[in-house]
């Protein structure tokens, strides 16, 4: 059964990163921000795994450096929202000839 969340114990024991690194990760990297508790604990979500296991696979298997790693997950979330923007743009187009082709 999956969890809804981790402690940064758990993740360390998944992921096998150190839970200090993990803590200094998210002072590098934006996008790795996992929830807190009341009492400050880490409250790591399945998609938190997943952007450890990116910044992991940058680091370690493709050896980037921090900022290249930082560089390289920036330009996937700016291609991301470029890729969004184009399916907006291509939605309305279709609606506008569907609306078109539905007066005929």
């Amino acid at each position: 059964m999956e969890k809804l969340y981790y402690s940064i114990g758990e993740v360390k024991e998944i992921t096998g990163i150190a839970s200090h690194v993990l803590r200094y990760w998210e002072s590098e990297f934006k996008l790795l921000r996992p929830r807190k508790d009341r009492s400050g604990r880490r409250m790591y979500q399945k998609k938190d795994l997943e952007k450890i296991d990116k910044i992991k696979d940058l680091l370690y298997r493709r050896r980037f450096s921090i900022a290249g790693a930082k560089k390289h997950l920036q330009s996937e979330t700016e291609g991301d929202i470029s890729n969004r923007d184009l399916f907006s743009r291509i939605k309305t187009e279709l609606l506008t000839i569907k609306s078109d082709l539905e007066k005929d």
